[in-house]
């Protein structure tokens, strides 16, 4: 993969995976699917492979993306899901054909089609996101507690109680900051305290 492209956030849920493929929204956005070949590569990481997407397909997607998070996003804050945002979910959910099956570890898993398209594996994406933003899976949709990212993501801890849509990236640059902030605040060795 080309350096120019950002490296894909990879989490255990799907849907809110996809939204991350999006991030820093009230920042310096961050575009991790820019062209087709992308969603393509994406897909195929999530265990969706496809044979190719077009820029139509990238166009779709980013359609589906931004109703995920829309819905996702009021869904966590409480508030009423967005109407155009539910409608693209169930028609995603409704034109995609894609199987359920169990594998040896039991853990479910999607199974496209040899002649399966993007159109099935947007399906897979749009069921996962009604699972979880209608609560039928256990954990809680949550929004990322960085200023510049805001990311609905689910969380599945025990506690349910996480504040970043990944450690790694917003947790970890927000500790960072918190540390930098705290660190200026102290006098130096030899200097008095007020």
């Amino acid at each position: 993969m080309p350096a120019e492209f950002p490296d894909f956030r990879v989490g255990s849920i799907l849907a809110t995976s996809f939204t991350g493929t999006l991030t820093e929204r009230r920042g310096t956005v961050v575009e991790r699917i820019p062209m087709p070949r992308r969603l393509a590569d994406w897909l195929a990481m999530s265990g969706l492979a496809v044979d190719s997407c077009t820029d139509a397909h990238l166009e779709l997607a980013r359609e589906l993306r931004e109703s995920i998070h829309l819905a996702a996003t009021a869904a966590a804050s409480g508030e009423a899901l967005p109407a155009s945002a539910v409608r693209v979910l169930n028609h995603r959910s409704a034109v995609g054909r894609a199987t359920a099956v169990l594998t040896p570890d039991g853990a479910r898993r999607w199974l496209l089609d040899p002649g399966s398209d993007v159109e099935d594996a947007f399906g897979v994406i749009a069921a996962d996101a009604i699972e979880i933003i209608s609560g039928e899976r256990e954990g809680r949709l949550a929004l990322c507690a960085s200023p510049t990212c805001r990311a609905a993501f689910f969380d599945t801890s025990r506690s349910r109680s996480r504040r970043w849509c990944d450690m790694n990236t917003c947790g970890n640059r927000e500790k960072k900051a918190r540390l930098r902030a705290n660190g200026q605040k102290r006098p130096r060795s030899g200097e008095p305290r007020s």
